[in-house]
C-alpha cells in the first residue's frame, strides 16, 4: 500500500512532517547518491500533504527530485538534518541555489553532525573524528546565515539517531550535553544573544508554531 493511501491515517495520527526518500529511490522520488525526478505516487503524495497542511522534510532528495518537489509543493518546507555543498561537496549535502530556495520558503534547514558531512574527504572506512570538531558545524550554520542575510534560518539538525557513534562525530562532543558548546563558538564569531538563541532553538519553535495545527 503506497503512502498517498495512508497519509490522512497518518495525520489523523499526528503525523505532520514527511520525507519522501532515504538512500537510493524510493517508491515516491530519487535519494541520496542516486539521480531522477519525482515518481508519480510521489505526486500523488505530496498533493495530499499540501491539501493536508503537512510540511515537507526535503532532506536527502536527490537534485532533480528537490525541485521538482518544490516546483509541485507549495505547503511549508524544511530540511530536518542537511550541510552545505560548497563546504563539503557531496551530492547529500544541498547545494547554494537549494539552500536559498529553502531560505525563500522560510524553511530551516537543521546543521547535522555526521563527520564525513562536514569535512571534505573524511574516509568513513578510516575515521579520524580527531579532525572533525563542532567548529565545523559552526561553519555550515554559519554558511547558511550568510546566504540567508540573517540567522532566521538555521538550526541544530544532528542527525545523531544511533546510526553512527564517537567514531563518526565530532570530536568534542561526547553527550548531547556537549551541544551546549556551539553557542560559545558562535559567540565567538560575532553573533548576537538573539542569533543564537534562534540557531539553537527558536527557528525551530517558530517554524513550529506556525504550522503545527491548533491543539
Amino acid at each position: 500500500m503506497l503512502a498517498s493511501d495512508q497519509v490522512y491515517w497518518w495525520w489523523d495520527e499526528g503525523l505532520r512532517i514527511l520525507s519522501l526518500a532515504h538512500y537510493g529511490p524510493s517508491a515516491y522520488a530519487y535519494g541520496t547518491h542516486t539521480e531522477g525526478g519525482l515518481k508519480a505516487p510521489g505526486r500523488e503524495l505530496l498533493g495530499h500533504m499540501q491539501a493536508l497542511g503537512m510540511t515537507l522534510d526535503l532532506t536527502h532528495l536527490a537534485d532533480q527530485s528537490f525541485w521538482e518537489a518544490l516546483d509541485l509543493f507549495q505547503g511549508r518546507v524544511v530540511a530536518t538534518h542537511n550541510n552545505c555543498r560548497a563546504l563539503v561537496p557531496d551530492q547529500r549535502q544541498f547545494s547554494d541555489d537549494q539552500l536559498r530556495a529553502i531560505i525563500a520558503r522560510d524553511g530551516v534547514i537543521g546543521a547535522a553532525m555526521d563527520d564525513w558531512m562536514l569535512l571534505p574527504g573524511w574516509d568513513k572506512a578510516n575515521p579520524t573524528p580527531e579532525q572533525v570538531t563542532l567548529s565545523d558545524v559552526v561553519d555550515h550554520i554559519d554558511h547558511i546565515c550568510q546566504l540567508a542575510g540573517n540567522a532566521r534560518h538555521v538550526g541544530i539538525g544532528t542527525d545523531l539517531d544511533g546510526g553512527f557513534g564517537k567514531e563518526q562525530s565530532p570530536w568534542d562532543l561526547d553527550t548531547i550535553a556537549d551541544l551546549q558548546k556551539i553557542p560559545g563558538l558562535l559567540r565567538a564569531r560575532g553573533y548576537a544573544e538573539a542569533d543564537v538563541e534562534a540557531i539553537m532553538h527558536g527557528n525551530w519553535l517558530r517554524f513550529l508554531r506556525e504550522t503545527l495545527p491548533p491543539a
